[in-house]
């Protein structure tokens, strides 16, 4: 029995404004979109709002996501805490905060996102691989 700890921040920089960005993430059907390109998803997105996301992962062991909006500042900032369960084994429970600055006529998102792995069922540089994939995925939709 493990537990790991990591943190890391990841920056974007995108060419539209904050509530572009912002809407992006509030809106369930662009969400999909962009965030679940396999599996089922839901969102509530609001204050006390729950996300969820069930889907395969390696091997065909399901993957179920239950993320809880703590904070929401519409274009500007977005909290959440996410636990991450693999079959019936809890993997990870994070916290992340989303930050939209506005720069020009663009915005840079600023993802901060504070973990606690267990049982090494995930390590810290998949989930920075991962987060940064679907930031890279929000790029390409907002074009």
């Amino acid at each position: 029995m493990t537990v790991k700890h990591a943190t890391f921040t990841l920056e974007r920089t995108y060419p539209v404004p904050p509530a572009r960005v912002f809407a992006a993430w509030a809106d369930p059907a662009a969400k999909t979109r962009w965030f679940v390109p396999d599996g089922t998803h839901e969102l509530d997105f609001r204050v006390g709002g729950r996300e969820t996301i069930e889907a395969a992962g390696p091997g065909g062991t399901p993957l179920s996501v239950l993320s809880i909006y703590h904070d929401i500042v519409p274009e500007r900032r977005i909290v959440y805490s996410t636990t991450l369960s693999g079959g019936d084994a809890l993997a990870t429970v994070s916290i992340t905060t989303v930050e939209l600055i506005g720069e020009g006529d663009g915005t840079r998102l600023v993802l901060t996102e504070q973990d606690t792995l267990l049982d090494d069922a995930e390590k810290p540089e998949w989930r920075e691989q991962g987060t940064g994939e679907w930031l890279d995925r929000l790029g390409e939709a907002l074009k």
